[in-house]
């Protein structure tokens, strides 16, 4: 475990912005993980593009996740679906100012109306450092820190940031991919952009990192990497995994994104299992009741006699 990241007994303490402070689960605390909420005020997510573009309706739908039992809220404002596979050229990018447009009217109502914790989800440090100056509490990087005005912003701020493994860029990277080693190559790319956070200002101990499922990745390797999620644990910090609705899911099993609701419970089962720490998720209400049912389970196994806890073999 790298030096100064040690979690507090029973969970990873991140200090969030306004004072507040945000318990993630260890991996061995058998707490369910968090639920993040994933809200896209985008025309072109793969998913629910479009469906919360409107500032209301987005607020609106926030606020109905949080009572739903969202943990914290993601707001993005800008689609980064990857190209170069089932995504075709994959989303395009956007101005700064643009993403800024969609994204402030949102934060800034979500955060009069709300104390729960609202990440942003930027690879752009002009986007990061306003969104942390307009309430936001964390910041959401899916390109690992490749902007370094985005770094600078978050050590600025001293928030949490989640630092996502992707390789090459969202127009191309579904093409050519290749890893000699799967889990060792991700958790050490990781490490690495760990190492950058720390070089720039970041506290370590506000470090959560990311996998990438669907991200550089093909439909094999983002299973074999939820399956084997628990080897990550090994980089000292909480863990984020975002499967929920992705093309993988489709790859075994043919549906549409929004019919895709127990494929990403599937990986639900096994993110929880693996003791990841935090799941982002479309689908609020059906993730946060199954992985309060399979917490619950896991616990109460304890008290049936002869009935050993599954173990990994």
């Amino acid at each position: 475990m790298p030096a100064g990241t040690s979690p507090k007994a029973g969970g990873f303490e991140l200090r969030l912005p306004r004072g507040h402070r945000l318990s993630l689960p260890t991996p061995d605390s058998r707490q369910r993980p968090l639920v993040m909420g994933i809200l896209n005020i985008t025309p072109d997510s793969f998913s629910d593009g479009g469906d919360w573009l409107d500032p209301h309706k987005a607020v609106a739908r926030g606020l109905e996740m949080l009572e739903k039992g969202a943990d914290v809220l993601d707001l993005g404002a800008e689609s980064t679906r990857p190209g170069g596979g089932v995504y075709g050229d994959g989303a395009p990018d956007l101005p700064p100012q643009e993403e800024l447009d969609r994204l402030l009217p949102v934060l800034r109502q979500l955060r009069r109306a709300t104390d729960a914790p609202l990440s942003v989800d930027t690879r752009k440090g002009v986007v990061a450092e306003a969104a942390l100056g307009e309430g936001a509490d964390l910041i959401n990087d899916v390109s690992g820190l490749q902007d370094p005005a985005l770094t600078a912003a978050v050590a600025q701020a001293g928030c949490p940031v989640v630092i996502m493994h992707s390789r090459g860029d969202l127009a191309t990277m579904q093409r050519q991919i290749h890893f000699e080693n799967l889990l060792s190559e991700v958790s050490e790319e990781l490490a690495e952009r760990g190492r950058v956070a720390v070089r720039a200002g970041i506290d370590a101990r506000q470090i959560i990192y990311d996998p990438g499922i669907g991200f550089g990745k093909t439909a094999q390797q983002n299973l074999a990497l939820l399956g084997r999620s628990d080897s990550l644990h090994r980089l000292g910090r909480p863990l984020l995994l975002g499967a929920s609705r992705k093309s993988f899911i489709a790859a075994v099993h043919p549906a549409e994104a929004n019919e895709r609701l127990a494929g990403s419970l599937a990986a639900l089962a096994w993110a929880a299992q693996n003791g990841v720490a935090m799941v982002r998720v479309h689908d609020i209400e059906q993730s946060r009741q199954f992985l309060e049912v399979w917490n619950a389970i896991d616990l109460a196994s304890d008290a049936a006699p002869g009935r050993p806890r599954f173990e990994r073999p």
